[in-house]
C-alpha cells in the first residue's frame, strides 16, 4: 500500500488534526456516497422478524446516557505526558472520529434519500449513535487542544462512490471490527488497569456494543438478500476483508508507542483483533481469511516494511527516490495479490443470522 496523498483544499485556518484528517492516503478514513435509488429497492422481508426486533433494539437507544463525561476527564495534566505518546493518542483519536464521521454523514444520507422505511429508520439510528461518537471523541481532542473541525471535513473531504453492495460489504467490516478492537482494548485495560492513561478507555464496553449493533444491521441486511453473498460476490468479499485487515494492520504497526503504552504491542493486537473478527464474520460470509497462517503473517509484515520504506523515500527526493517508491509500491501490490489467492476456511453458515458477542 502506498500512502498517497491528495491536497486539502484550502480554507480558514484549520488545525494540524484537521489537516491530517482531511487527507486522503490508503491508510485514513473515506467518506463515501451511493447508489441511492438501489438501496431504496432493498428486500428485507424473508428476515423480517429478526429485522424488526433489531429495530426495536435500535429505537430503544440503550446507549443513550453512556456518552457523558465525568470528572476523571478533567482532573488529566497533560503537561507531564510524554510528546510522543501525545502524538500517537492524537493520532489514534483523530483517525477513530474520522471514520465514526465518515458513517455518521453516509448514514444521514441514506436516511434522506431513501422512502424505503426499514432503511430509512436503520440509517437514522445509526448516524444518530455515530454522531455521538464522534462528539465524544472531539471532546477529547478538544481536551488536547487540536479538536478536528468536522463541519470543515463535510466540505473538504473527497467523496468516494460505492456500490451499495461495496458499502454492504466494507461498513459490515468496519463496524465488526471497530467491536473487536474496542473490546479488546476494554478488555486489555479491564485487566491491568495500570496501563489505562486515559479515561475514555472506559467508556469502550458499552461504546462497542453500538458496533456490534450497526454491524448485526448489515448482516441481516446481506441475509435478507443472499445473492449479495454469492458467485462473483465472493470475490468482493475477499477483497474488501483482506483490504480492511491490511489498512488496520499497517496503520496500528505505525503506532507502537500507543500500543505501548497499553501495555501490548501492535502484532498481538492485531492478530487478536483479527480472530475476534473472523468469528464474528462466519454469520454472514461464507469464508474467513487464515490469518494463522505463517504465509499470510509474513506478507502482512512485508506491506508494512514496504509502506514505511516508502515514506522514508520521500526524503530522498529525485529520480532515485521516485523509482525506489515504485518498486515498494509494486512489491506491496504483488503482496496483496498473493494474499488474495491464498486458501481461505469455507463453512456453512449458520441458520440464526444473529450473532451473540462471547467477548
Amino acid at each position: 500500500m502506498h500512502p498517497t496523498q491528495t491536497a486539502v483544499p484550502v480554507a480558514a485556518k484549520i488545525n494540524e488534526t484537521t489537516a491530517s484528517a482531511a487527507t486522503e492516503t490508503v491508510l485514513t478514513p473515506r467518506f463515501y456516497t451511493t447508489d441511492f435509488a438501489e438501496m431504496d429497492r432493498l428486500d428485507v422481508s424473508g428476515l423480517q422478524a429478526e429485522w424488526d426486533a433489531l429495530l426495536a433494539e435500535f429505537k430503544s437507544d440503550p446507549n443513550k446516557g453512556h456518552f457523558k463525561r465525568n470528572a476523571e476527564f478533567e482532573g488529566i495534566d497533560l503537561s507531564s505526558w510524554d510528546p510522543v505518546l501525545r502524538d500517537a493518542f492524537v493520532d489514534f483519536l483523530t483517525s477513530s472520529v474520522t471514520a465514526e464521521f465518515s458513517g455518521c454523514i453516509l448514514y444521514a444520507e441514506i436516511r434522506k434519500r431513501v422512502k424505503n422505511k426499514d432503511i430509512r429508520d436503520l440509517f437514522g439510528y445509526m448516524s444518530r449513535d455515530e454522531g455521538r461518537h464522534a462528539g465524544f471523541i472531539n471532546h477529547t481532542l478538544h481536551d488536547l487542544k487540536v479538536p478536528v473541525n468536522l463541519s470543515f471535513l463535510t466540505k473538504a473531504k473527497k467523496y468516494t462512490f460505492f456500490k451499495p453492495k461495496y458499502i454492504y460489504y466494507a461498513t459490515y467490516l468496519s463496524e465488526k471490527i471497530g467491536y473487536a478492537r474496542y473490546i479488546t482494548i476494554f478488555r486489555q485495560l479491564e485487566a491491568n488497569p495500570q496501563f489505562r492513561f486515559h479515561p475514555i478507555f472506559k467508556w469502550f464496553d458499552e461504546w462497542c456494543n453500538d458496533e456490534f449493533r450497526h454491524g448485526e444491521a448489515f448482516a441481516v441486511l446481506m441475509r435478507s438478500n443472499p445473492h449479495l453473498l454469492e458467485g462473483g460476490n465472493r470475490l468482493w468479499i475477499r477483497f474488501f476483508v483482506l483490504a480492511v485487515y491490511c489498512t488496520m494492520y499497517v496503520r496500528d504497526h505505525m503506532r507502537p508507542n500507543f500500543f505501548a503504552a497499553l501495555g501490548m504491542t501492535p502484532d498481538w493486537f492485531d492478530w487478536e483483533v483479527f480472530k475476534k473478527t473472523s468469528a464474528i464474520t462466519t454469520q454472514v460470509f461464507p469464508f474467513t481469511l487464515d490469518t494463522d497462517a505463517p504465509i499470510f503473517r509474513e506478507l502482512m509484515q512485508k506491506m508494512y516494511e514496504n509502506t514505511v520504506a516508502i515514506g522514508a523515500s520521500r526524503t530522498k527526493g529525485g529520480l532515485f527516490g521516485g523509482l525506489t517508491r515504485l518498486g515498494l509500491m509494486a512489491s506491496n501490490a504483488l503482496c496483496f495479490v498473493r494474499l488474495f489467492v491464498q486458501p481461505v476456511k469455507e463453512h456453512t453458515l449458520p441458520a440464526n443470522p444473529r450473532y451473540q458477542p462471547a467477548y
